[in-house]
């Protein structure tokens, strides 16, 4: 228990450092980043719900795969992403105060945490896989207030997850897991000059499922439900009246699957496909339609140390056509060029990303690390008025492990 201890408090130590800003619309599905930017994912375009290479994944995907991990683990892992968001307005927004200008986003690139910690519980003589993480979780933003014709246009969201994950293996081929997690987020915008920074709370829960269908290959779903949040007082309608504003994060399915009985072992290869309903998440229903995500990932052993990762991930583009619609419970002025207004601060339009990354056990003795980076393509979609493009779209990010009682995991047989 002693191991358990130390490394809860070198998580309450890391807590205390992890900071995080926002610009990551590019990394993201929507608004969320899932596990695009985690240490052995982010090499892999986030593929990981059924063969994780990085607990912090296991933590924040499919909590099932948690068996997969042995003994005491902490990890920390950082990223930074950056991209070019440029807006250009060509008809007034009257109501809003906005007239035409073309101008890109000032808000500086972010720089991302994720931090986890696994205990098994088998020396117990429980089958079962503790987990405890804090997670960056969602990212975005927009600033143009220097551009006197966008009349002080800027929207910013930040969302924290910590979060309780907990896998038990069934028989050796099935295991099962759940997660809880209580997250913090921060909104600012994007309602021109009527909004403030505030904060809110929302909790939600995940179970998944992992099935070892042949020694080589596996299969692993999971299901993770919307958080509901409520900004109080963020916005100040005419008059000085405030109204709340509600912001869902949507509820996500996937599923995934992983192979490595190629090339003696060596490669494994592996792919995830997401399901988000934003089209029953407040805010972004009005923004965004559901959409489906796509990810493939490889990992090769070139030696019995180093690993060599590729990816590539597809995501259908989530906005949606032009209506009147409040957004977020707020009716806004101008109707539906104020809407698509909105839209063209939470363009999530990039649909192609590539990423590679390397990772090398026992860096030092009972000790891994692992870098990753990755590219978006550019991407320039319409909005009536209002025309969005991202380009110079990257991310680089590391992570290290500790093990304490274990092998690495890349040596541990994929059965639960």
């Amino acid at each position: 228990m002693w191991r358990w201890g130390r490394a809860l408090l070198a998580l309450s130590c890391a807590v205390t450092v992890g900071l995080s800003a926002v610009n990551a619309n590019a990394q993201t599905f929507g608004i969320e980043l899932h596990n695009n930017l985690m240490p052995a994912s982010g090499g892999m375009a986030g593929t990981s719900l059924s063969r994780p290479q990085d607990l912090q994944s296991a933590i924040n995907g499919n909590p099932a795969t948690l068996r997969q991990f042995q003994g005491t683990q902490f990890s920390f892992g950082g990223a930074w992403a950056d991209a070019n968001y440029k807006v250009s307005q060509a008809d007034p927004v009257p109501l809003l105060g906005v007239t035409p200008f073309s101008a890109t986003s000032g808000t500086p690139g972010a720089l991302l945490g994720n931090i986890g910690l696994t205990q098994d519980m088998d020396v117990f003589g429980l089958p079962a896989t503790m987990g405890l993480g804090l997670m960056s979780n969602a990212g975005a933003g927009v600033n143009f207030r220097n551009v006197k014709a966008s009349n002080g246009t800027s929207a910013q969201y930040l969302a924290l997850d910590m979060v309780a994950a907990g896998g038990v293996s069934l028989t050796e081929q099935l295991s099962l897991g759940a997660s809880f997690a209580l997250g913090t987020s921060f909104l600012d915008g994007p309602f021109v000059d009527i909004g403030g920074m505030t904060t809110a709370y929302g909790v939600r829960g995940s179970i998944g499922a992992n099935y070892q269908i042949a020694p080589e290959t596996s299969l692993g779903v999971y299901w993770q439900s919307k958080k509901d949040l409520n900004f109080k007082d963020a916005a100040l309608l005419a008059g000085g009246t405030p109204v709340d504003i509600k912001f869902d994060h949507p509820m996500n399915v996937g599923v995934g699957i992983a192979n490595s009985s190629l090339m003696e072992g060596r490669l494994l290869l592996a792919a995830d496909a997401i399901y988000i309903i934003n089209s029953q998440a407040d805010f972004l229903k009005a923004i965004y339609k559901d959409q489906w995500a796509i990810q493939i990932g490889s990992q090769y052993a070139a030696t019995d140390r180093v690993r060599l990762r590729l990816g590539y991930a597809y995501n259908e583009n989530p906005m949606k056509d032009a209506q009147l619609s409040s957004v977020g419970g707020v009716s806004l002025p101008d109707g539906v060029p104020a809407v698509r207004y909105v839209q063209g601060q939470f363009a999530a339009i990039t649909q192609h990303r590539i990423t590679a990354g390397v990772g090398v056990q026992d860096f030092l003795p009972g000790i891994d690390f692992n870098l990753f980076a990755g590219h978006a393509f550019e991407a320039t979609d319409q909005f009536a008025a209002t025309t969005v493009n991202i380009s110079g779209n990257y991310w680089v990010g590391f992570g290290t492990t500790w093990r304490f009682g274990c092998r690495p995991n890349n040596d541990v047989a994929p059965a639960n």
